[in-house]
């Protein structure tokens, strides 16, 4: 979420309730932390060996996470215990990329990184006090103090799976963590602030069962399509203590909005959304932006991970069809009728696109997934949004991204 958008939420402070005790898996429910669940899109479409996808996997892990400071890495430890993801390009923190690199951690049992950078966002970005109670500041600086202290809530949808999926791949409790219960103080959270009222309100709308932007009086009346999750509360539906029914609601209602909100011709979806599926207008973000890359991957995931919908192959199809179009170089930003709006071209959304194959056909899906596999790992100022979609989308295309 950008600077600007958050110019709209309310400064005041909050605090998380003490959570309900959660019950403790068997080790014998605790899956392997490289389970394959899909898909190898590297070996299928391009011939590539697993060793050498776990290979090209493993050093951009390395490349992202312990690489060169001031060029590579966008992971920094603090102290003994806690780390940060570090936008690079803004030099701030923010709960996205926070989540992101946890999300990608657990998915490579990489324990210590993982539970680094949760100690960091419950130090820094947990509100403890007030009506924000529970929610995580989006933006914060590197020494820890926030910028602003609204919410996005993509960053609580990825916190949450990642923490329920370290729960299973490690067990409840890791020193003072304990994933299960901290996931579940989450979602709580969420529904116990309102809907419709209130200075903070619930980050889902419960009436129409949808994820806001932002929690706020004005920014909780639209949503953004890349915060859409299906393939995850799906996960919620089984992992969570309570509200079970509500989140396989909430996953039916994505699926539903996708097909609102997606253009007839080119398939792309807008940054900003009406909750019927409309553009909303304003600043460009009726558009297809930074934020919606994320839109491919999300429809291809739920397709691999949760819901086989026929919509999901027509769909993905459909969009990345129109990126064909516009080779041998297409742009990163578009209105959804086509229009390109950028000179730019975006490793990130080529492997959004990459991830999309798991939806799409073969022939579309092969020059995306050798363009993801060819292009080497994102350095430089701007390396922080397109290095962890990079990553994302190798662990997603290759299979090797589990839920």
């Amino acid at each position: 979420m950008s600077a600007l958008s958050f110019g709209l939420l309310s400064t005041a402070c909050s605090q998380m309730a003490t959570p309900a005790p959660v019950a403790v898996l068997p080790a014998s429910q605790v899956a392997p932390a490289q389970a394959q669940v899909s898909r190898d899109l590297f070996a299928e479409l391009l011939g590539r060996s697993s060793a050498e996808v776990d290979a090209r996997i493993a050093a951009t892990f390395q490349q992202l996470f312990h690489g060169d400071d001031a060029t590579q890495r966008v992971y920094y430890p603090v102290g003994g215990d806690s780390a940060y993801i570090l936008d690079t390009g803004n030099v701030d923190v923010r709960s996205e990329g926070m989540s992101y690199g946890m999300m990608i951690a657990v998915q490579l049992g990489k324990r210590e990184e993982f539970d680094r950078l949760w100690t960091w966002a419950k130090r820094h970005m947990l509100h403890t006090s007030g009506p924000r109670s529970g929610y995580f500041a989006w933006q914060c600086r590197p020494d820890g103090s926030q910028i602003d202290p609204g919410q996005a809530p993509d960053g609580e949808e990825w916190f949450v799976t990642a923490l329920f999926l370290a729960s299973r791949t490690w067990g409840d409790v890791s020193g003072k963590i304990n994933y299960r219960a901290d996931a579940q103080a989450i979602l709580d959270a969420i529904m116990a602030k309102p809907t419709g009222s209130g200075e903070v309100r619930s980050s889902f709308d419960r009436n129409h069962k949808q994820v806001v932007f932002s929690p706020s009086p004005g920014a909780s009346q639209f949503t953004d399509p890349s915060y859409h999750l299906p393939a995850f509360y799906e996960q919620w539906a089984r992992e969570a203590a309570r509200d079970q029914q509500f989140w396989r609601e909430v996953a039916v209602e994505s699926r539903a909005f996708f097909k609102r909100a997606a253009h007839p011709v080119t398939g792309l979806m807008p940054e900003y959304a009406e909750f019927d599926g409309r553009p909303r207008f304003g600043g460009g973000r009726e558009d297809f932006r930074f934020d919606a890359w994320r839109v491919l991957a999300n429809v291809a995931m739920d397709h691999a991970h949760a819901k086989h919908d026929p919509w999901n192959v027509e769909q993905s199809n459909r969009v990345l069809r129109f990126l064909l179009s516009q080779k041998p170089t297409y742009v990163d930003q578009f209105s959804l009728e086509g229009k390109p709006l950028s000179t730019d071209s975006s490793i990130g959304l080529t492997a959004m696109a990459a991830v999309a194959g798991l939806a799409a056909d073969p022939d579309l899906a092969r020059p995306f997934v050798k363009e993801l596999w060819e292009a080497p790992v994102p350095s430089g100022k701007w390396r922080y949004y397109n290095g962890l979609l990079y990553m994302l989308g190798m662990l997603q295309a290759s299979g090797r991204f589990r839920l």
